[in-house]
């Protein structure tokens, strides 16, 4: 598990190979000095739930990672993650096995 770490206090737990393409998808926007919303659910095992956090630039923002190997990026997962941030939601930290049915509602082609 890696941990997403946010300003002075905010500690997220989230799997490495997911927090790998959250890290692209949000310094993309971050380079850009576009600020915007993250959201997620908290599965039913980790106490339910909805968490969102305002990421901007001017706030401190660390990926830890457990594993020593970045994993292979998945191009139509990094596609969605962006996309869904132009929504009123903001970004919404889709599961890998999300991506294709967000993606073919969205209308786009999603590459194999």
């Amino acid at each position: 598990m890696g941990t997403l770490i946010y300003g002075d206090s905010g500690r997220f737990e989230i799997d490495d190979r997911t927090l790998a393409h959250v890290k692209i998808a949000i310094t993309t926007k971050l380079r850009r000095q576009e600020s915007f919303l993250l959201n997620w659910t908290v599965p039913a095992d980790q106490g339910s739930g909805r968490v969102s956090i305002w990421l901007s630039p001017a706030i401190p923002l660390q990926f830890i990672f457990s594993a020593p190997k970045p994993p292979e990026l998945s191009r139509p997962w990094l596609e969605a993650l962006e996309r869904s941030s132009h929504g009123i939601r903001g970004m919404v930290l889709l599961h890998e096995n999300e991506v294709s049915d967000y993606l073919n509602a969205a209308g786009a082609a999603v590459a194999p």
